[in-house]
Order: C-alpha cells, then structure tokens, then sequence
C-alpha cells in the first residue's frame, strides 16, 4: 500500500515537472517571439517567403542551397558509415636502446657522471664500468687510436679492429634484425680511446591505427541523394511548366478557347497569363475577322435585295409603258409616278450607302463648331413640326437646363436627330407623342428622344445600330427605309466621342444620345 502511494507520489512529481518545463519552453518562446531579435526573424523569414512566391530564380537558388547542405550532409554520414577502422601490426627493432647504452657507457668513461678514470691503466675501474653494462648480448670493445684492442666484454678473439670498416658500418642504415655497431672517441684521463659498443637491436610488435574511407561511394551516394531531394522538391513546379507545355500545344493546334490554370505567383504564373492573353487576343481577332467577313456577306446580300426590289418595280413600270402596256394616258401617268418614286427611294438608299462607307472611314474630319445643344434640338423640333402633325404626333419638349454648350459638326449632327425623329415617326403609335429631354450631368448632355410604339424584344434592341437591321425582319418595302439611318447615327456619334444607345420598357421605345460639354 505504502509502494503504491509512492509510486503515484512519483508520477505526480514527474507529471509536474514535465509541466513545468514545457511551460517554462512556451514562456521563453514567446518572449523570444515577441522581442525584437524574433520580431527582426519574422521580418526576414516574410520576406523570403515572399521572394520564393515571386521570383522563380530565388525559389531555385534557395532548392539548390537546400539540395547542396543535405547532400553534403549525407556524404559524411555515408563516409562515417562505410569507413571501417585498420590496425597494422609491424615487427621493429628497438636501434634507440642500443644507442642510449653506447653513449651512457662512453660518459661515464669519460667521467661526464662525476666519477672520473684517471688514466687507460685503471683496468679495474674500468672493467667495473663495461662489465656493468654487460647484458650478454653486447659486445664491448675499448681500443687505442690505432685499434688496439685494449679491453672486450663478450668480444671475439682478436687483438685489432679495422677502425675505418668499423666507422663505415656504425654509418651505413643497417637492415632490420642486423646487428648495430657504435662507435665513441672516449678521454680517460689524459689518454684517447675508441669505445665500440655492438648489439642485435631487441625486437618488439607495434600497431599502427588508421581508417579505411570509401569516398568515392559515399560521393556517389550523395550526388544521387542531391539529385533525388531536388527532382522531389521541383516535382510539383516541373509539372505546372509541363502543364503550360501542353496548354501551348493545345493552343497552337487550334483550340484558342482553352485556358492554362494560373498557379502561383512566379514568373511562371506570369507566363501562363501572358499565354492565356496571347490566345484570348488571337481568338478576339480571328472572331472579328469572322464577324467582319459575315457582316461584309450580309452586306453584300443585304444591298443587293434593298437595290434589286426598287430597281425591278422601276424596270417594270418602264417596261409596261415601254410595251404599251396601259389602257390611257391616265394609266401611263400612274405607271410613270410609281417609276419615279421608286427610283428616289432607290437614289436615298445608294447616297445612305455612300454616306455609311465614307463615315466608317477613320481620316474623316469634322468640322465643329460651338452650338447650345438645346436651341439646336429647338430648331429641328420646329422643322420637323409639319411632318409630326401630318402623321397625328404631338411633341413635348422637356429641357431641364436652357444653355450646354457642346462643340460638334452642325451638318452631320442635324443628320443623327433627323433620323431619330424619321425613326419615331415611323414606329410610334398614331395618333401619340413624341417627348424630346436633355440635362446635364457630370460635364455631359444627355438627350433621349421616347415614343410608344410596339415592343422590341431585348436581343432586337442590342441590334437596332446594326447595319440594314429592321424589326421586320421580313424585309419588306411596307416600311420606308434604307436599314442604315441608326448605324450611320452611331457612327456620327462615336466620331464626336459621345455615345448612343436604346432601351425598350414595354411600348416605351427610348434612344439617348450623350455629348461632354464644354465650357
């Protein structure tokens, strides 16, 4: 029981010491966050983070340092892991301890150790010193100047030595396992010797420790593990430029419509955007291309029925009194006025075209003037009051300001309002009202010219400024008119920077006209 209590007694402790010391790591973490140094960290931390989102050649230099460390890093471990550790057992001979005997010997026969021989004659003396020395092993030679010699210690049987042969050999780098010759001029008091001192150096086994590196695998393995970390990290950027390869493909074999995602926000999304343009740009161009070959084929068809169906009546009427084909003179008259009429319709379609194709041409110029817009649409209204009575039309003039003053081409502008006014008489309800406003706005004149008359679909509005676009669609002559009065009115409009458009609400038929005032 009393085990138990402990044993809890410790966990507990444990359980808050681990408590501790993690709250003590999140208090010095976020202080260090919070302080300048982490403050200073954060900032630059962004800013990289932001030159990898931005710049494609900092994203790679950045994966190639990357790259480069952890390779680096994998090669040493790699060497550590395939070096392997060799000993070397070598058998030398120990030439230094036959040396130090040789030289201790000559000392102290020459009494550098305090106790001096005083002459060669002290056989005693020096006996004592070279029998000392006497291992068993040794040999031990003193001689005179001439090789005498004059004492030997385990020496051969012979009374001189070649002293030059001697000084030869102890000179000479003897082989391993040889026997070793030293050779010391010695002082005994006031005489001069040779001390010769030889010995087969002893023997011993010595190791010598070193590594076995194998770098050239561990390079290996660290250039694939360089090239490994860096097709991984790029996998996902090589993909998107193969995606981008591809979307080109796509592009360049027709299909203009298709769009390569935009990821990102490197050069390479630069570059997928600059691509989606291009093909965008290239597929706007080719559509109006289309749209301009299909307008100049509606055209061409649409100029040959308005043409041909005047011009056939007038061939017909011609021919009948050509042929003598009417029963009077009264007949013949009818024949011969329906001829002329048709030819002035005839002449007012072919001068509309002309005027239509000469106001399309962009070096056109204008010849402006500085009108109050108000009185001008005044003076119009007033020239255009017989032809409203004739066809039961009352106007109401509703002009919010008396004086804005625009600058524009008097002559092709009264063209724009006449046409909008032929157009309002044409299609209004009769007998009925045609309400002509204007006021300015933010340094513009807005005019709008409204009548009731039938209702116009939406997608018929957006086309009304179309060229020989009717609402009848039947094209039928029952309806005076070219076809081109609304689009050569637009094209007046847009050469005096302004803008012209419809709307229809119910049997409200509205068109509105905006000029820039000037002041």
């Amino acid at each position: 029981m009393i085990g138990k209590k402990k044993e809890e007694k410790v966990k507990k402790e444990r359980v808050g010491l681990i408590k501790g010391i993690r709250n003590l790591i999140l208090k010095i973490f976020y202080k260090l966050y919070n302080s300048r140094l982490g403050v200073k960290i954060r900032e630059i931390l962004e800013w990289i983070y932001r030159r990898i989102e931005k710049s494609i050649r900092f994203e790679l230099m950045l994966v190639f340092a990357i790259c480069f460390l952890a390779a680096f890093m994998f090669y040493g471990f790699a060497n550590n892991v395939l070096s392997k550790n060799k000993t070397i057992t070598n058998l030398e001979y120990d030439t230094g301890e036959v040396q130090s005997q040789a030289n201790s010997i000559a000392k102290e026969l020459s009494g550098e150790y305090g106790y001096e021989i005083e002459s060669i004659n002290e056989e005693e003396q020096i006996k004592e010193v070279l029998n000392r020395y006497n291992d068993g092993k040794a040999k031990i030679y003193l001689t005179d100047l001439d090789g005498k010699i004059l004492f030997k210690v385990n020496g051969e049987f012979q009374e001189k030595l070649d002293i030059y042969a001697i000084i030869d050999k102890s000179n000479s780098v003897a082989e391993d396992g040889s026997e070793r010759v030293f050779l010391y001029p010695v002082n005994i008091g006031a005489d001069r010797a040779y001390l010769i001192y030889s010995k087969i150096p002893v023997p011993y086994i010595s190791y010598d420790y070193y590594v076995d590196e194998n770098s050239f695998l561990a390079l290996v393995l660290a250039v694939i593990m360089f090239i490994s970390i860096f097709i991984i990290v790029t996998n996902k950027k090589m993909k998107y430029i193969e995606e981008i390869a591809s979307g080109v493909r796509i592009i360049s074999n027709g299909d203009l419509s298709y769009r390569i995602e935009e990821k990102g926000k490197d050069e390479i999304k630069k570059l997928a955007e600059n691509i989606n343009n291009m093909a965008s740009e290239i597929e706007s161009r080719i559509d109006g291309e289309r749209r301009a070959e299909k307008t100049k084929s509606e055209l061409i068809t649409n100029v040959s029925h308005d043409l041909r169906t005047p011009l056939t009546s007038v061939m017909g009427y011609i021919g009948l009194i050509k042929e003598g084909k009417y029963e009077d003179e009264n007949m013949m008259k009818e024949y011969l006025n329906i001829a002329f009429n048709k030819s002035n319709q005839l002449k007012e379609l072919i001068e509309d075209l002309f005027e239509y194709t000469k106001l399309n041409n962009k070096g056109i110029a204008l010849e402006r003037t500085k009108v109050n817009i108000v009185e001008f649409l005044s003076q119009i209204i007033e020239e255009y009051i017989p032809v409203f009575e004739e066809n039961e039309i009352e106007v109401v003039k509703k002009f919010v300001d008396e004086k804005c003053m625009v600058e524009i081409d008097a002559g092709k502008m009264v063209r724009v309002f006449e046409n909008l006014f032929s157009n309002a008489i044409k299609y209004s309800f009769k007998p009925g009202n045609v309400i002509v406003s204007s006021y300015e706005n933010n340094g513009f004149v807005n005019i709008a010219i409204k009548n009731r008359g039938e209702n116009i679909p939406q997608e018929k509005v957006e086309r009304l400024f179309d060229r020989f676009y009717r609402v009848d669609e039947a094209r039928n002559s029952n309806t005076k008119g070219s076809g081109l009065g609304l689009a050569i009115s637009k094209n007046i409009i847009e050469l005096h920077n302004g803008s012209i458009w419809a709307e229809c609400d119910g049997n409200d038929v509205s068109f509105f006209i905006k000029l820039k005032v000037i002041r």
